[in-house]
């Protein structure tokens, strides 16, 4: 998502290219992936059976009339006249009523909210969690986006900015916790018995640890710029202090996870807050 968001968020002039380049980008791993970065061609629907319409609970536009929503979806992606967040609601909104993909279309329309976010300097730096809002309450969100195609746009924008506001408060909420467990694993570190220099690896290797919960020699080494010896050095620290834990018994190609960090993640992903102790 971020890598997908990325490009996107930085070119001058928004358009159909982006929206592509985005799909290819989140879809290029997938099972599925011949169709990554292709518009659909043939008529889809959303709910219903798989052999015709009759029954379904949207029916987006014929195939047809794809390239021309997108080129007017673009536009609206590049005019500053509204509020970043009324303006990110409604293109979201607007990309999901297109449909303009066999598959990936809520993985792409999610993107396309960090997008105009970023453009518009809101969440210049990072991607709040407001698909894991969205997917923690998807009978709301479906619905709020049918209330969107029924002119209901005011409830769609109300159900928006308040998942906004939860997916912001749950970023703060963890960011929080993050620098508390770092703080907690440089308490371990500092005991009398192990504590290493000021300037060891182990602590740059604890500053960096968020972005890795599981990291291996090679990488440590990489993102650190640390010598080799160093960083294997500060990881036999950082084991015996408790703070990154093997994960096989095998002197090759090792891994370690960040102690406690990826029960932070899951607790994210499931949209929950963060434990008081975190």
């Amino acid at each position: 998502m971020t890598l997908a968001v990325e490009d996107a968020a930085e070119v001058k002039r928004f358009g159909t290219p982006e929206i592509l380049a985005i799909h290819r980008k989140l879809l290029e791993r997938a099972p599925n992936h011949r169709i990554a970065g292709r518009l659909r061609t043939n008529q889809n629907w959303i709910g219903g059976n798989d052999y015709n319409p009759c029954g379904a609970d949207f029916v987006p536009p014929p195939p047809e009339d794809i390239k021309r929503l997108l080129i007017d979806l673009s536009s609206a992606i590049n005019d500053a006249s509204l509020s970043p967040l009324v303006q990110a609601a409604l293109v979201h909104a607007q990309f999901e009523t297109i449909h303009p993909f066999d598959d990936g279309n809520g993985r792409t329309g999610r993107a396309l909210v960090h997008v105009v976010l970023r453009r518009r300097g809101l969440a210049p730096r990072f991607l709040p969690p407001v698909s894991v809002v969205f997917a923690g309450a998807k009978d709301r969100y479906i619905a709020g986006l049918t209330l969107f195609r029924e002119d209901g746009v005011a409830e769609w924008l109300e159900h928006f900015a308040a998942a906004t506001a939860r997916a912001a408060r749950l970023a703060r909420a963890y960011v929080d916790a993050v620098r508390a467990l770092q703080e907690r694993w440089r308490d371990r570190l500092r005991e009398p018995k192990r504590a290493p220099r000021a300037d060891a690896a182990a602590w740059a290797i604890i500053d960096l640890l968020p972005a890795h919960p599981m990291i291996s020699a090679a990488v440590a080494t990489a993102v650190t710029a640390r010598a080799k010896s160093r960083v294997y050095e500060a990881i036999e620290q950082l084991v015996d202090a408790g703070v990154l834990v093997p994960l096989s018994g095998g002197r090759r190609n090792r891994w370690w996870e960040a102690a406690g960090l990826l029960d932070l993640v899951a607790r994210l992903e499931a949209g929950q807050l963060p434990p008081k102790s975190a």
